[in-house]
């Protein structure tokens, strides 16, 4: 007498769920999706250039995904970056900086950058 086989075990790939930022701020979202990306308290500097244009600098960010680091030359000298895509639509956003080479742009590190082309403002705006 065999014992019972146990039931089939299905593998199942765990959702990513979004994060909702509350309603009453004014938020960035993923222009392809509309998920959210940003608050816009955590704008740092709106004076940033893209690879397609202008960029916004944020402190934090939610729903992104984050790509392997490497090392490019970007307009303010050798910085380490990763490039960062939506969680939801796996859409490129910007790059997240994970390291500065030159002290004056320390402060960069461990912050987001976001091209215009790829946000659009939610809530509360007018």
């Amino acid at each position: 007498h065999r014992p019972p086989t146990p039931p089939m075990v299905r593998m199942t790939r765990s959702k990513t769920f979004q994060a909702y930022l509350p309603s009453c701020h004014r938020t960035y979202s993923c222009i392809h999706c509309r998920a959210h990306l940003a608050n816009h308290d955590e704008l740092i500097s709106k004076s940033f250039q893209g690879s397609q244009g202008r960029a916004y600098l944020f402190n934090s960010v939610v729903n992104v995904g984050c790509g392997p680091a490497e090392e490019r030359v970007l307009l303010t000298g050798l910085h380490a970056v990763a490039d960062i895509y939506c969680e939801n639509c796996k859409t490129t956003l910007g790059w997240k900086y994970e390291h500065a080479f030159e002290s004056s742009q320390k402060y960069k590190e461990g912050k987001f950058i976001i091209e215009l082309a790829h946000m659009i403002k939610d809530n509360g705006w007018d």
